[in-house]
């Protein structure tokens, strides 16, 4: 397990959000690789059939604490619906923490 997926599964067990900069200080990452190593997860998530685990992460100005667009644009190229993001992102969220 990456220390990226490492991340991310903490997140998840203390049913906790983290914003795209701060994972990527604490992980030691430039934003262009954590982008690029998010959007692998979300591949193999897809392809597994789990919740994305990327919805763990949200923008620092959000006011409703939602990922990035471009979170979005994947999880529509992966097939998911994003006709409701809040309702898409909650769903990927409580689905992780129950893991």
């Amino acid at each position: 397990m990456s220390p990226l997926e490492h991340r991310l599964a903490a997140l998840a067990a203390a049913g906790e959000t983290t914003t795209y900069g701060q994972l990527a200080r604490d992980l030691g990452l430039r934003m262009v690789d954590l982008t690029a190593q998010l959007e692998t997860l979300m591949e193999q998530d897809a392809a597994a059939e789990r919740p994305f685990r990327a919805a763990l992460l949200c923008q620092r100005l959000s006011p409703d604490r939602l990922p990035a667009p471009g979170f979005f644009l994947k999880a529509q190229e992966l097939g998911a619906p994003i006709d409701d993001p809040a309702r898409l992102v909650a769903e990927h969220r409580r689905r992780l923490s129950a893991r």
